[in-house]
């Protein structure tokens, strides 16, 4: 249910970037038609909504402070808002969940989101992408925990 819930954040997050929907709404939208559900063929896992609401809420709350970690973490040429909006909502996601959670370790939330990353680029480089610049933030936000 948490690999659910960040893939749903992801998502979500990808929406309310596309649509400029509060994230509030789309909370709503996910926890009420889509968790556990199967819309047009697509189904939706049971997802922890949780997690899944202290990634979109951290993510808003933090949004400046995640975009710039992940900026340092990149290339200079390709700052956060040239790359890939799918990529950027990954960047963002697990970036809420490094800066705030204490509970799960930085190495298991880079993992899960890498497979997130694999999950929409199954064919591409994007997880090894994915992992180089969370190690990064990761160390970043969470420093002792790579000591």
């Amino acid at each position: 249910m948490r690999s659910a819930a960040r893939l749903a954040a992801v998502q979500a997050l990808f929406q309310m970037e596309k649509s400029g929907d509060d994230w509030r709404e789309v909370r709503r939208e996910f926890v009420n038609h889509r968790f556990g559900q199967s819309i047009e063929g697509e189904e939706y896992r049971e997802a922890d909504p949780y997690l899944f609401d202290a990634i979109l809420e951290g993510t808003v709350n933090r949004q400046a402070q995640i975009d710039q970690a992940t900026n340092r973490a990149l290339d200079v040429a390709w700052p956060i808002h040239r790359i890939d909006p799918t990529l950027r909502a990954i960047f963002r996601a697990a970036g809420a969940e490094l800066f705030d959670s204490t509970v799960t370790p930085p190495k298991v939330i880079i993992s899960e989101f890498v497979d997130v990353a694999r999950a929409f680029f199954p064919e591409g480089k994007e997880g090894g992408f994915v992992n180089a610049v969370l190690d990064k933030v990761a160390r970043e936000a969470r420093p002792d925990a790579f000591r």
